[in-house]
C-alpha cells in the first residue's frame, strides 16, 4: 500500500476481450478494484485479475433516483483512496461514455489532490461503427441522449447520421427492478416529424459475447413503438435522402475548387446509397 492514493478509472470494453493490456495492468495492480459489469463472465474474468474485486451494483435499488446512486458510486470509489490506497474502478465499455460515476469520481479525486486518471476502452459507439460499416466523418455523425434530445428539442441535421442512446429508458428518472420501455411512440413520432414516418432506423445492441451476433433490426419509424428495446438499446438513424447546400461564398473563403467539390458530394452520394442500403424496409 501506498501512504498517497490514486483513482485510475478503466473501460472493460462491451466484450471481455476488448480490455485493453493497460486498463488489465491497473485491474491487477490496485489495492482495491471497484466494477460494474453487464455480465456473470465479465465479473468472473475481473476477479480472476484481482481478487479484491468488489462490485458496484450492490448501490442499486429499486425505485431509487438515478443520480443519487451514481452519486453514491463516486463516494465509494473515493473512500479508498482517501485511506492511501491506489484503487481502480472499472465500468462496461469506455468508462468515460455515459458513466457519471467515473467523471464524478475523477472530478473529486483532483479536488482533494488526489492522482486521478482514465484510461479509453471500447465503446458501443465503436463496435456500432464497425458493426454497421458506418464512417462518423462520412456524412458527419451526431450523437444524442434520447431523453435529452426529446426534452431540450436539440438541434440536428438530417443529412447525417443520427445516434440516439438509452431509448429503452426514454423518461426514466429512477431505477427500476422491473424493467419496461416506454416513451417509443413518443420518439417515433417525433423523428417522423423530420425524416417522415415511412424512414428506416436500425435497433442496434453491440454483442457482450464473441460468438453471438450484434443485433440489427431495421425498424420505420412509425412502428418504433412497437419495437423490442432493452436498457442498452441504441437507435441509429441514417442520413435522410436529400440534398446538401454547397456554400460556394464558404468554398470560395478556403480557396477550394468547387468543381472538386462537387465530385466529392457525388462520391459520398454512392457512400450514402450504401448505407441506406442497410436500412431498407424489410
Amino acid at each position: 500500500m501506498t501512504t498517497s492514493g490514486s483513482v485510475t478509472i478503466v473501460g472493460t470494453g462491451i466484450q471481455t476481450g476488448q480490455l485493453t493490456i493497460a486498463a488489465r495492468n491497473a485491474i491487477q495492480e490496485a489495492d482495491e478494484l471497484l466494477y460494474a459489469v453487464p455480465d456473470p463472465i465479465a465479473e468472473a474474468y475481473l476477479h480472476t485479475l484481482n481478487p479484491a474485486a468488489e462490485s458496484l451494483a450492490v448501490l442499486y435499488e429499486g425505485g431509487k433516483d438515478r443520480l443519487a446512486i451514481y452519486m453514491e458510486m463516486a463516494d465509494r470509489i473515493l473512500e479508498g483512496a482517501k485511506r492511501g490506497l491506489n484503487v481502480c474502478a472499472a465500468f462496461y465499455g469506455h468508462p468515460g461514455v455515459f458513466v457519471l460515476p467515473a467523471h464524478e469520481a475523477m472530478r473529486r479525486a483532483r479536488e482533494a489532490g488526489i492522482p486521478a486518471k482514465m484510461l479509453a476502452g471500447i465503446s458501443a459507439e465503436d463496435c456500432l461503427f464497425a458493426d454497421l460499416g458506418i464512417d462518423p466523418a462520412f456524412p458527419g455523425c451526431q450523437n444524442f441522449e434520447a431523453t435529452d434530445f426529446l426534452v431540450y428539442k436539440r438541434q440536428f441535421d438530417v443529412t447525417a447520421s443520427l445516434i440516439l442512446w438509452q431509448i429503452g429508458v426514454i423518461g426514466v428518472q429512477s431505477f427500476e427492478l422491473k424493467y419496461a420501455p416506454r416513451n417509443l411512440d413518443v420518439l417515433g413520432e417525433y423523428l417522423s416529424g423530420f425524416y417522415g414516418p415511412d424512414h428506416c432506423a436500425v435497433i442496434y445492441e453491440a454483442s457482450t459475447f464473441a460468438d453471438l451476433g450484434r443485433r440489427a433490426d431495421l425498424t420505420r419509424l412509425d412502428a418504433l413503438a412497437d419495437a423490442r428495446v432493452s436498457r442498452i438499446t441504441t437507435l441509429y438513424v441514417p442520413p435522410k435522402n436529400v440534398p446538401r447546400t454547397v456554400d460556394r461564398e464558404m468554398v470560395r473563403r478556403l480557396r477550394m475548387n468547387e468543381d472538386a467539390v462537387h465530385s466529392l458530394e457525388a462520391k459520398l452520394g454512392l457512400r450514402l446509397q450504401s448505407i441506406r442500403a442497410i436500412t431498407t424496409t424489410p
